[in-house]
Formats: C-alpha cells, sequence, structure tokens
C-alpha cells in the first residue's frame, strides 16, 4: 500500500469511530433516510491515481455542490457577464437567507449561495430550456468525470420540489428586483434538478479533476487556466456559506459543499478529494467530512498556504 492509500485508510479508520457525527439534513425527506453511520473518502492523484476507502462507491446526493459545475457552464456561457447580476463575495450568511437580497436590490453575494445558484440557473435558461439545460449539466458531469452511470435520481428532486419553499421565496424576491428573467417555477425546477444529482466520493472526485489540473480533463481542456483558478479562488472564499473563514483556516483547500453530507476539495496540482459523511453542523456541511479534509491536510502538507504546495 502507498502512501496516500495508507493516509486514505487510516483517516476513514478515525472516521469510523467518532462519535460526534453532526446532524443530517431533514427538510428534504429523501436525505433523512440515509444512515448516518456513513463515510467515504477519495482521492483522485494528478497522475490519474484513484485512492479511496470507506463508503466511496455510494451514490449521495450532492446538492449545493453542483453549483460549481452550473457555474462552470454559465462563464462558459456568457463569460464575466454573469458577475452584472451575482457577486464574487463571501456572504456571512445562512446559504439560504433572504436577507441581504432586500439591501443589495436582489444581487445575491456570491454563485455559491441558493440565491445565487438560482440566478446562474436563470442565466442558463437564457440560452435553453430546461430539459436542455438539464441534460446538458448530465452530460457535462459525465464528460468531466468520465462516467455514463451518474444520474439524476427524481425522487430527491421531486421532495425538492415539494419542500423548497425558501428557494421560491428566494427566487420571487429576486424576481421582482429584476433579476430573474425566465418564469420562477422554470428557473426552480432547473435548480432542484440540478441540486439532485447523485454520485459517489470516487465519481465526484474524478469530476473535480478540471479544477485540479488547471482546467484539463483526461488530456482535453475544459476551461482555460485562468478561469480554473477564479472558480477556486470562490471554492476557498465562499464555498461553506458562513462557515468559509473557518474551512479555509481549518484545510487550506478550495472546497464546496452539500446539505447531503459531501465536499468536494482541490489541492491545485495535485489532487482531487470527495468526502461525504452525511451529518451536518450548525452551518449545513458536513462534520465529519470538514473533519476529515483537515486531517488529510495535516498528514500531506496539500494546503495552499504550504510552501511544498506551491
Amino acid at each position: 500500500m502507498d502512501a496516500i492509500s495508507a493516509i486514505v485508510a487510516e483517516i476513514a479508520e478515525e472516521m469510523r469511530a467518532q462519535e460526534h457525527r453532526g446532524k443530517v439534513a431533514d427538510y428534504i425527506p429523501p436525505l433523512a433516510q440515509v444512515p448516518a453511520d456513513k463515510f467515504g473518502i477519495a482521492v483522485v492523484m494528478r497522475d490519474g491515481t484513484v485512492h479511496t476507502a470507506g463508503d466511496a462507491e455510494d451514490p449521495f446526493s450532492i446538492q449545493s455542490i453542483s453549483k460549481v459545475f452550473a457555474l462552470t457552464l454559465a462563464l462558459g456561457a456568457v463569460g464575466d457577464q454573469l458577475w452584472q447580476r451575482v457577486g464574487r463575495e463571501p456572504s456571512g450568511s445562512a446559504f439560504n437567507s433572504i436577507v441581504q437580497l432586500e439591501t443589495e436590490h436582489g444581487i445575491p453575494r456570491n454563485p455559491f449561495i441558493n440565491a445565487g445558484a438560482i440566478v446562474v440557473c436563470d442565466v442558463l435558461l437564457g440560452r435553453l430550456q430546461p430539459r436542455e439545460a438539464i441534460g446538458q449539466m448530465l452530460r457535462f458531469v459525465r464528460m468531466v468525470a468520465g462516467d455514463e452511470t451518474i444520474v439524476i435520481d427524481e425522487v430527491v428532486a421531486r421532495a425538492e420540489q415539494e419542500t423548497g419553499f425558501r428557494n421560491k421565496a428566494l427566487a420571487n424576491y429576486m424576481r421582482a428586483f429584476g433579476n430573474i428573467h425566465a418564469p420562477v417555477d422554470l428557473v426552480l425546477g432547473t435548480y432542484f434538478h440540478f441540486c439532485s444529482l447523485a454520485m459517489s466520493c470516487r465519481q465526484l472526485a474524478m469530476a473535480g479533476r478540471y479544477l485540479m489540473a488547471g482546467g484539463q480533463s483526461d488530456g482535453h481542456s475544459v476551461i482555460s487556466d485562468r478561469r480554473a483558478r477564479r472558480i477556486n479562488a470562490l471554492m476557498m472564499s465562499c464555498g461553506h456559506y458562513d462557515n468559509s473563514g473557518d474551512f479555509a483556516y481549518r484545510t487550506g483547500l478550495p472546497g464546496k459543499s452539500g446539505v447531503g453530507g459531501g465536499i468536494l476539495a482541490v489541492a491545485p496540482g495535485i489532487a482531487s478529494i470527495a468526502v461525504w459523511s452525511p451529518g451536518l453542523n450548525s452551518s449545513g456541511n458536513s462534520h465529519l467530512g470538514q473533519l476529515a479534509l483537515e486531517r488529510l491536510v495535516q498528514k500531506t502538507g496539500w494546503s495552499v498556504f504550504e510552501p511544498r504546495a506551491q
């Protein structure tokens, strides 16, 4: 067993023994049914080697991690025009907060809070019908992961549609400010389907390779190196909502979380990493997932602030 495999196995064993695991999201019924004792980790190195441990092959709802892929598609569609409708600053607020939208005239702080991601979906619907946008997202994720088996969980999508009242409020509020152009129901249907992508840690880590490798995946250019760096910067500053500063402090890696318990993290030029444990902390981020990434960085020195990672 090589060094990285040993580290990954050791982290999975430590996480398995943890007593405090956080609280599984219960406001989306299918997520509430996921066993709290699950934990998976996958590390994909720059040379293509894959290291996994725990429940790394179990699919889970990636939820807001999909916002990274949606942002990639929106920047590909409209470029920097996107920033006229959504900001690039940390919110300091909960992922589904409506408070800042009033004082900031319907412009969300960043594309990784719910309001920002809803605007991103609206941008995509400026050129595509909802079914086309959902199909584009699925094709894109399958392409960057190199895996045609990835699907959207329609049960989760329906549950989100039935319970997503705060997201409906956010969308309608931004519509009142003129920052949502398409019919709200169509925008939200697209958003809910994006969030309902089901992926395993292995698939998610594979999908994140283009952010680790300067926009490249399997020898093909997905995005420019400059755009990859900028998406990573947003993940570092905004990827964990009002917990983003603490996550950066503890791990020193760009990352994006989801209330399904997953986290995608990037060690630029080194590795793409996915962890999953459904129990969440008070900010809606995976409790054990964050702890596992902190341990990984301690053992490898992969923090972007570590001289060895430059």
